[in-house]
């Protein structure tokens, strides 16, 4: 049976107030602690660290303060802080559940450092999913931009060269497409190019079968799936058995012009391998949102080379993100409530 129980949210990060007003009307049971103007303000849509020159006066810090340490939940993690949350943690008992605004929270909690008490007390959720339709998306005009050859088009058009002799585009429907990752941007991923008649594998080490996908590969299988592959799209997060997985194995295994798009994490991929690829023709086209290190360093081979599309890790974002989350968060607060499982807990191991 539902519980009568209410929850004392504050709120830890800019959030436009229609979302405020939305969780509000899903779950009436919240009492939110939210006073505009102690926050980070938002740049643009979705941006949750909000402006860096931003500072709180001493009252304002202090307001602040007895915001964290007075709710027994928080939407966001504070000013996005990993150090913040370690201390609010710690000042504040009745601290429950904390949601990261972040589909990659689970690094930010690793980041705080909280012992295993505290990781036993707090429950940690984050926003994973949210992103899946806008990076899908992504990821699908990455390997369009790769089949069709969006580089010749643009050179050539802006040297004004119509060719004198006409040349081959590649076609989704004749193509395999390898996702490697099938949670929950792998699935949207997978749904996309299985619309556009793409055969479809992807990883997974479940087995279990997943809509829109025509063969499962198991992890350990990846370089000998990725040498049939015509595009490879990676979804993982970024966790210690993710980082460098996609590296020699694979990149040296593909076959000649295998276009790689990168959704997920930077770290997953191990750059110094994916270069030589690149350089080699392996990898004919790479669409990357993601880096290892970011931003990307100006000295990068990969801003200049003629067959890569850098996205500085904005493809995620569009005007429906904080919306997407405020409604997740709602649902979770109503699981919370009701005793039920929450969705995107973060595993406390591998924090993902």
């Amino acid at each position: 049976m539902p519980t009568t129980q209410r929850l004392r949210v504050g709120i830890a990060v800019d959030l436009p107030a229609a979302d405020l007003e939305l969780m509000r009307e899903l779950e009436p049971r919240l009492d939110f602690i939210y006073e505009p103007g102690l926050y980070r303000p938002q740049r643009w849509h979705g941006d949750w660290e909000g402006e860096p020159s931003f500072s709180r006066t001493p009252e304002q810090a202090e307001r602040y303060h007895q915001i964290l340490a007075s709710s027994q939940a928080l939407f966001g993690i504070p000013d996005v802080n990993p150090g913040l949350l370690q201390r609010t943690v710690r000042e504040n008992p009745d601290l429950l559940w904390v949601h990261t605004t972040a589909a990659g929270g689970g690094a930010q909690v690793k980041a705080a450092g909280l012992n295993a008490d505290e990781l036993d007390r707090v429950t940690f959720t984050t926003s994973a999913g949210v992103h899946g339709s806008t990076l899908a998306e992504f990821a699908l005009f990455g390997v369009l931009a790769g089949a069709k050859n969006l580089r010749k088009l643009e050179a050539d058009q802006a040297r004004k060269n119509w060719p004198s002799e006409r040349w081959r585009m590649r076609h989704l429907d004749e193509m395999t497409i390898l996702v490697v990752g099938l949670g929950g941007i792998g699935k949207a991923v997978a749904e996309r190019f299985k619309a556009c008649g793409s055969t479809v594998w992807g990883t997974s080490r479940s087995g279990k079968p997943v809509s829109g996908v025509d063969r499962l590969i198991d992890p350990s299988q990846l370089a000998a799936a990725a040498a049939e592959a015509d595009a490879i799209v990676a979804t993982l997060p970024g966790t210690g058995s993710t980082e460098g997985l996609l590296g020699s194995a694979v990149f040296e295994a593909v076959s000649e012009g295998t276009i790689f798009v990168n959704v997920g994490r930077g770290t997953v991929v191990d750059e110094s391998a994916l270069i030589p690829a690149l350089e080699a023709g392996r990898i004919g086209f790479a669409a990357l949102d993601v880096v290892a290190q970011e931003p990307l360093a100006p000295n990068s081979v990969l801003w200049d080379h003629p067959n890569v599309l850098i996205s500085p890790h904005t493809a995620a974002l569009s005007n429906q993100e904080t919306t997407r989350i405020a409604r997740l968060f709602a649902h979770n607060a109503t699981c919370f409530l009701d005793g039920q499982v929450l969705r995107n807990k973060v595993d406390t191991v591998e924090f993902y």
